[in-house]
């Protein structure tokens, strides 16, 4: 019964599939962008008071409070439905779960603030150049920016107090750096935009295998920068490419060159990428790392897939002999997260928008579930590979 169940699955699939390469991304992002916009109303009702919605697991929401490092993509969702929508009623839900983060401008204990606050505050104010949001920014910025060590030349990860490490630093990191270059260039303090530079530096000499394969995590030695150890903490072994980790790496470098022009970042970015797409399934959405001996039987990870598809829609803008190449990858991801196999049904998933996603595996956590970043990456490429297709 379980085999005919998922070959019927598979069958409807294709069969779907087949009816989404007959429409245009346009069409697929209007009717995404409906469904996605109900769930995230939808959403807000059943929020308790103080809390943001992180995943949903066993027919129950999981929630968090605006401390945990996955805050601001809820927020940030919302703002990027009302900047495709329009609607009134979504931006007055984005503008109050965006103020819900504004305690975490004088944090210093964490180097998600990028994450937190530029999804959030940086999304509202492109939107509505609300002059509150900017001032927050700033003062997040410089509270991220007193995790920098210039010793390392990096900024700290995690504070922490289980002694495993002594100065980790993650390349999810990188995702973090645009608010410090963003409000270095709004505040003309090339401090911030130094320290931006420096990291990315840092974690191109360290974090990177010859084959642009990155390690998730690098142990410093505080006092003199030395390496004490490199690992893949939510991969399946130290040596192997954590799906969701190469992405990060993908849009971290894509986003550095974007906000630098320096070349030696679109690169990186050409040759993360270059690895990448050959290692993808023929539907383009990755296991959840591709090293894990139970492929082709393992996990998907949509978070990954959708970042993935947001860094190379913009990379293609910047790389033309590999546009048609970078453009053809992101859209075929993007059509099948698009499909019933990852897109929820209306008021299904918790009110998330995509299943299949992947935490942290070896933990045992969030596994197989919808997330929140996953969300907001996938829209965030739905409307940049829409603008394309308006451009030409």
């Amino acid at each position: 019964m379980r085999r005919i169940t998922i070959l019927l699955t598979l069958l409807l699939t294709v069969i779907y599939t087949n009816a989404q390469t007959e429409k245009s991304i346009r069409q697929i992002t209007q009717e995404v962008m409906e469904r996605a916009s109900t769930q995230y109303i939808n959403m807000a009702s059943t929020l308790e008071k103080g809390k943001m919605p992180r995943s949903f697991s066993k027919n129950r929401l999981i929630t968090s409070d605006i401390y945990w490092w996955c805050s601001g993509f809820y927020p940030g969702t919302l703002w990027y439905l009302y900047e495709y929508t329009g609607s009134e009623n979504i931006k007055k839900l984005a503008h109050t779960y965006t103020e819900k983060l504004a305690p975490l401008q004088f944090l210093k204990t964490d180097h998600d603030i990028g994450f937190q606050l530029f999804c959030s505050y940086g999304n509202g104010y492109r939107l509505t150049g609300n002059k509150e949001y900017l001032n927050i920014l700033h003062n997040g910025a410089m509270s991220l920016a007193t995790r920098f060590n210039p010793v390392i030349g990096s900024i700290r990860s995690w504070d922490s107090s289980r002694d495993k490490w002594k100065f980790p630093v993650i390349i999810d990191n990188m995702m973090n750096l645009e608010l410090l270059i963003w409000i270095g260039n709004q505040y003309n303090d090339p401090y911030l935009k130094t320290v931006a530079i420096t990291h990315a530096n840092t974690t191109m000499k360290n974090h990177f295998r010859p084959d642009y394969s990155t390690y998730h995590l690098v142990d410093y030695d505080p006092e003199n920068g030395k390496i004490i150890k490199k690992q893949t903490v939510q991969g399946y072994n130290d040596n192997s490419k954590w799906a969701r980790g190469q992405a990060w790496a993908l849009y971290g470098f894509t986003m550095m060159y974007r906000t630098t022009h320096s070349s030696r970042y679109l690169e990186q970015a050409q040759s993360i990428a270059d690895m990448l797409i050959p290692l993808l399934p023929s539907d383009g959405i990755p296991y959840w790392d591709f090293d894990s001996p139970d492929i082709p039987n393992d996990l998907r990870d949509a978070s990954a897939g959708a970042i993935m598809a947001s860094a190379l829609v913009e990379l293609s803008e910047y790389l033309p002999e590999k546009k048609i190449h970078y453009q053809s990858i992101a859209e075929r991801q993007l059509r099948t997260l698009s499909s019933p196999e990852y897109l929820a049904a209306s008021n299904t998933n918790g009110n998330f928008i995509l299943k299949h996603s992947v935490g942290h595996k070896p933990m045992k956590g969030e596994v197989d579930v919808p997330l929140t970043y996953a969300d907001y990456y996938f829209i965030e490429a739905l409307i940049r590979m829409n603008n394309l297709e308006k451009q030409e």
